[in-house]
């Protein structure tokens, strides 16, 4: 695989210890990973990859997805609706207001 054009990164809340704690966590933001993972797969978008990461410190807003390389963080990032409208958001080069940071 080349470099992506698009890097996703989900908050998972884990800490220095490997211990995951904090908002992200508890609203299961780690299980929205295969769900877009498998978006982008059905999509298409073959220039994007999701990860998971540390703590973002944004717990407040969490979950928090955040794209790379534009920068953009969303927070509140709660059901499978806000990935879509945040996916849909990527294909169309346009940002999704109601979540972002």
């Amino acid at each position: 695989m080349e470099t992506p054009k698009t890097h996703i990164l989900v908050c998972a809340s884990f800490r220095p210890s490997g211990e995951a704690k904090g908002k992200c966590h508890r609203k299961n933001s780690l299980e929205f990973l295969p769900y877009i993972e498998n978006e982008i797969i059905d999509r298409g978008m073959e220039d994007v990859v999701v990860s998971s990461t540390c703590c973002l410190k944004m717990c407040d807003e969490g979950p928090v997805m955040v794209i790379y390389p534009d920068n953009i963080w969303y927070g509140r990032v709660e059901t499978e609706a806000a990935i879509d409208d945040i996916l849909d958001s990527l294909e169309d080069g346009r940002i999704v207001e109601e979540y972002r940071l």
